[in-house]
């Protein structure tokens, strides 16, 4: 069992930067990481992935602005999130999939304003 506790989040002004942590309280070196996020009245949509071996991708819609990356000794997971826009604004959680093995953290609550 993997416990994944989100950070970072909170209220910034529309063009500004928030760094999101994701502490998991094992290792992760072997799991896919990922930043999802939901929106009120919407569905849960992945915002960025990155494997064990560090390869990434991101949804369209933050392609540039945002970065994710890893430390896998300190087995934790960032999201750079820069340039932030009011459509940014969701709970983030954070993911670890391996296998079978799925684990999701509680979410932390990002909030831009225009």
């Amino acid at each position: 069992q993997v416990q994944l506790v989100e950070s970072g989040g909170g209220l910034v002004q529309a063009g500004g930067s928030l760094r999101l942590s994701c502490a998991a309280s094992g290792r992760i070196f072997s799991f896919t990481m990922g930043w999802y996020r939901q929106a009120p009245g919407k569905q849960r949509e992945l915002v960025a992935r990155i494997t064990g071996g560090g390869t990434t991708n991101y949804a369209d819609s933050v392609k540039g602005r945002f970065i994710i990356s890893r430390d896998n000794v300190k087995n934790t997971v960032y999201l750079q999130m820069n340039s932030l826009k009011p459509e940014d604004t969701a709970v983030y959680y954070c993911n670890a999939l391996l296998s079978v093995y799925d684990y999701w953290g509680q979410g932390t609550q990002v909030t831009v304003s225009s």
